[in-house]
Formats: structure tokens, C-alpha cells, sequence
């Protein structure tokens, strides 16, 4: 009996032992496990990507046709961009000019680079090469004053055919002339087309409303081809009246007299002009029916002028020292 408790305390110390064992040998396995499983996880390779669809070639190819859209549509924007740019410092430049440059003055209203009465030349041996030389600052028929603002824009109105020599004599003279009165002017050579006979006052209907297609003038000079002033004095500026500039020839001042206005004339030693001889040639006879429609004049001159003036241009160009333009006028009307 005394013997019993002993062995019970020694038989439950070895249970404990054995438990112990075995929690032991648990814990030792899981270790085993879970490091073989790590081990087995670094050990697995990373799997590989999956192949290409069969289509891959034609995505490869969109994305690249992508990407040279987009460098093609960024490259106007940097040329816009630069172009603005340049347009910005060009701006800034002439903001500059005209802060140091103030606008120009009027012109005075006596030039004082007119001389009078001059000397006229006509040597047979002038070309056109000369007179351009001689006329840098005009530029496609047009001048302007460059140290001032001239006070009158004026349209000269030429009619020409066949009178070449003639008209190189005129614009070797007249343009030195017009600058001097320091004027903002151009000269328009109104030249009819066709073997029809020669209609003065009809191409100076067209010349001025053709001049009108480029600058609203402010006066008119009506001018013939073989007539050189000599005199700069004789200013070539509208007034509030007509002005007839050849003192002693008026053959058109019927209806400027039935409008009631006055015809003003510069003094006699002023307004003189030079005629270049020449013969009458083919088309520009003496219009037997003048006297007849000088008589009818009081009853069409409402009707026929520049509301009933057609014609058909056919050129219009623009050399260096005039405004050529060529026109088909038609057939004359027979007089009534």
C-alpha cells in the first residue's frame, strides 16, 4: 500500500515526459514542413509570358503607325509655335519703329521742291531702262512722298494706242513733275484693244473706274499722251471746281458747264504744255459725227457716260512705271 502513491506519481511524471516528447516531435515536423514549402516556393521559376496571339505582328504594326501620328501631330504645333514667335518679335520691332519714328507731317501746302518753268528734253535715243533709273522710288505706277503725307491722292488717266515714243517722252517727264509737287499719285495708261476706231473719252471712263478698283483718289487728272507740261506750278490737285490744266484747249468743258459748275484755269504762263508731233495714223481719223453729238449733248449726257459704259478687260498689269491696262471697248454707236 505504501508503495502505491510512489508509483502512481511515477507513472503520471512519465505521461507528462511523453506528452512532452510528442509536442516536441509535432513542433519539429511543422518546422520541417513549412520550411520545404518556402524552399519549394523560391525554388518554383517564374512562369514565362504567354506566347503572341497570331494578330501580334498587326498590333505591333498600329502602335508604331500611333506613335508617327503623334510625332506628326506635334510637330505643326512647334512650327506654329515658332512662327508666333517671330510674328510676336516683329511686332515688338515696328511697336518700336513707330515709338521712335513719329508720324509723318503733312506735306506743306506750297512744295518747295517745285522749280517753275524746266527745259524739256526729247532725245530720240531715251529708253524705258532710262526712265526707270531715273524713278527708283516708284513702284508698280505708284509714288508716295517718304519724308511726308501728301495731301491729295491723285489718279492720272492716260489713253493710249500706238503712241509708245509718246508715252516714254510723258513718263520721263511727267513723273519727276508730280513728285516735286510731292504727291501721292499713279498713272493708269488706259490702252484699247482692237483695230476700232480710237475712243478717247470712253477709256477715260474706263480708266476711272478701274483706278477705283485699287484706291479711292481723291482727284482725276484726264491726260493725253502727247501733251508735257512745262510747268510744275501747275499743280496737278482737284479744287472745289473742274480745272482745266492746258490754258487755250477745252473740248470737253460742255458738260461740266451743264452741271452748273465753273471751269478754273491756272494762269496762262503756267498752264503751258508741249505737243510731241505726230501724224494721224490708221483708226484715229477725225470723227466725222463730233459736231452732231457736241449738238445732242444737252439731251444724252444724263444717259450716256459712266452709267452706260461696258467693256470687256483683258490684261492689267502692273510694271514699274505705270498701271497698264488693256481694254475691248466694243464698236462705236452710230450717231444718232
Amino acid at each position: 500500500m505504501g508503495l502505491c502513491p510512489a508509483a502512481s506519481r511515477f507513472t503520471r511524471k512519465a505521461k507528462y515526459l511523453l506528452l512532452l516528447a510528442l509536442c516536441l516531435c509535432v513542433l519539429a515536423w511543422i518546422s520541417t514542413l513549412s520550411d520545404g514549402v518556402l524552399k519549394e516556393a523560391e525554388l518554383v521559376p517564374t512562369p514565362p509570358p504567354p506566347p503572341p496571339a497570331n494578330d501580334g505582328g498587326r498590333k505591333d504594326a498600329v502602335l508604331e503607325a500611333l506613335k508617327e501620328l503623334d510625332s506628326t501631330e506635334t510637330e505643326p504645333e512647334q512650327t506654329n509655335t515658332e512662327e508666333e514667335e517671330e510674328q510676336e518679335e516683329k511686332e515688338k520691332e515696328e511697336k518700336v519703329i513707330e515709338e521712335v519714328q513719329p508720324p509723318k507731317a503733312s506735306c506743306p501746302e506750297k512744295s518747295p521742291l517745285l522749280r517753275g518753268a524746266v527745259k524739256l528734253l526729247f532725245e530720240s535715243s531715251l529708253t524705258l531702262a532710262q526712265v526707270q533709273e531715273q524713278n527708283g522710288e516708284v513702284i508698280k505706277g505708284q509714288y508716295e512722298p517718304a519724308d511726308c503725307t501728301a495731301r491729295q491722292s491723285v489718279a492720272i488717266l492716260i489713253p493710249h494706242r500706238n503712241r509708245e515714243k509718246h508715252l516714254l517722252y510723258l513718263l520721263y517727264h511727267l513723273h519727276p513733275f508730280l513728285q516735286r509737287q510731292q504727291l501721292h499719285y499713279a498713272i493708269y495708261v488706259i490702252h484699247q484693244a482692237g483695230e476700232a476706231k480710237f475712243n478717247r473719252a470712253k477709256l477715260l471712263n474706263v480708266g476711272y473706274l478701274e483706278a477705283l478698283k485699287d484706291f479711292n483718289w481723291d482727284c482725276f487728272i484726264f491726260h493725253d499722251v502727247d501733251l508735257v507740261p512745262e510747268n510744275d506750278q501747275n499743280l496737278y490737285r482737284c479744287e472745289d471746281q473742274p480745272k482745266h490744266l492746258v490754258v487755250g484747249r477745252n473740248s470737253t468743258g460742255y458738260r461740266v458747264q451743264l452741271q452748273g459748275m465753273k471751269i478754273i484755269r491756272p494762269p496762262a504762263k503756267i498752264g503751258r504744255y508741249t505737243m510731241v508731233f505726230h501724224k494721224r495714223d490708221s483708226g484715229n481719223e477725225v470723227n466725222k459725227d463730233r459736231m452732231r453729238l457736241l449738238g445732242r449733248a444737252t439731251k444724252m449726257w444724263k444717259k450716256d457716260g459712266l452709267n452706260s459704259c461696258t467693256y470687256q478687260t483683258l490684261t492689267v498689269e502692273r510694271p514699274l512705271l505705270y498701271i497698264n491696262v488693256t481694254v475691248d471697248i466694243g464698236k462705236p454707236h452710230s450717231a444718232l
